[in-house]
């Protein structure tokens, strides 16, 4: 078995994100519709930076081809080529509300686990 070295901050964070870059797609989209170039900018407005178009793009596809979301052609307000919106189906709307309880019901404990335990060798606790 071979041991990897642990995570830097941005490892660990992609490798977090990647588990919940649906739902927070699934949740922009339910704002509002959205074109590509949109989530991008609200991702990082919102803190995640490290996601890139080249994980965005296939995952509406797949959620698309999933029936949670559909798109829609609309003229750009620049008047350059038209833009291809995304929009919740009703199935999406369901699956935004399951994955935000799983989400709930996963980050609550791992948040009290984090933020409560102590280090083994002081006692002392690390938050």
């Amino acid at each position: 078995m071979t041991k990897e070295p642990p995570a830097t901050g941005d490892q660990r964070r992609s490798q977090l994100l990647r588990g919940v870059l649906d739902l927070c797609l699934l949740a922009l989209i339910a704002e509002r519709p959205r074109y590509g170039f949109e989530f991008a900018e609200a991702l990082a407005a919102g803190g995640l930076e490290l996601v890139s178009d080249g994980s965005i793009y296939p995952l509406l596809a797949r959620m698309e081809r999933a029936g949670l979301i559909s798109s829609y052609r609309a003229p750009s307000p620049s008047g350059g080529a038209p833009r291809k919106y995304y929009r919740l189906t009703d199935a999406g709307h369901a699956e935004l509300g399951r994955g935000r309880a799983d989400w709930l019901a996963f980050a609550g404990p791992v948040g009290r686990i984090l933020t409560t335990a102590t280090t083994p060798s002081t006692g002392e606790n690390t938050a």
